[in-house]
């Protein structure tokens, strides 16, 4: 690896960052992008790789400075390049997150003799329809939430997999998820957590109103439908944490395993159980 993506959460003090991107360059030569929606942080001759016209340059990986929401707003860019994803934590949990600022550039040898392995993790799409059509599509690497936004009750939402109905549920609202993103919201929410490497849908409802409804695990392969089918007021459709969409009463969100994949780079011998027990001190 020579040429790599750069998305730096924004909050954070840049100086330090691109400091170690010059030493990283004049040492080993490699090259450094930045991108346009990051444009007013990055230093004046830094190049963009998402270019709007003209051929975009050959990008290896994807450097994510920050913490997981970073991780997952870099995603767009992974996709984009087809670029696996290395995450520098600098944030709080930094789940995703492979390495730390310091240990970066001692791990910088092993990318570029290409001494890594890659784990692929799916991605949801999830596409928003109402009265038939299909008024939103986006793609999701944690989540897609339903939520009942500023309303003060519950909502009610049906759930089917493969046009079959599963149970209808009133609740604050519900999450679809990947198993990346099964240490996230629906991990707060009550919901199992998945090893990163199956392919699952995880379906968890946000304190309903009956103890039995549970969170359920369905195929990747199963087109899930979560219909709204109470609302008083407009809820929001969220992606990995941001609001998207409102939706209204009879709107239907419809999840499946994209097309696509997002590749994270592992660098260490570090095991996902061995993160839960140090991150989330699982079985402390």
């Amino acid at each position: 690896m020579q040429q790599f993506a750069v998305y730096i959460n924004p909050n954070l003090d840049t100086e330090p960052i691109f400091k170690l991107l010059a030493e990283l360059n004049d040492r080993f030569g490699l090259r450094f992008y930045g991108t346009k929606a990051q444009r007013d942080i990055l230093p004046a001759k830094m190049p963009c790789c998402d270019h709007d016209h003209g051929k975009m340059p050959w990008i290896e990986c994807v450097l994510v400075f920050g913490g997981d929401g970073t991780i997952l707003r870099a995603k767009t860019i992974a996709i984009l390049t087809r670029a696996p994803i290395l995450g520098i934590n600098l944030g709080w949990l930094g789940f995703l997150s492979e390495t730390t600022f310091k240990e970066l550039e001692s791990f910088i040898p092993y990318l570029i003799h290409e001494k890594h392995k890659l784990i692929s993790r799916i991605l949801l799409n999830c596409k928003l329809k109402r009265e038939g059509k299909v008024i939103f599509e986006g793609l999701a690497l944690n989540d897609a939430v339903i939520y009942k936004a500023e309303t003060p009750r519950m909502i009610n939402i049906r759930t089917y997999s493969e046009g079959r109905f599963v149970f209808s549920a009133r609740c604050d609202g519900a999450i679809a998820c990947t198993p990346t993103g099964s240490t996230a919201y629906n991990l707060s929410a009550g919901g199992p957590l998945l090893t990163p490497e199956m392919r699952a849908i995880v379906v968890s409802h946000l304190n309903p109103h009956l103890l039995s409804i549970r969170p359920m695990v369905f195929p990747s392969t199963n087109k899930i439908c979560l219909k709204v089918t109470g609302l008083h007021e407009p809820a929001w459709l969220q992606l990995d944490g941001e609001n998207v969409h409102q939706m209204l009463v009879g709107d239907e969100v419809i999840v499946t395993e994209a097309d696509v994949k997002v590749d994270f780079v592992k660098l260490s011998d570090r095991t996902f159980y061995r993160t839960l027990r140090n991150k989330l001190h699982l079985g402390k």
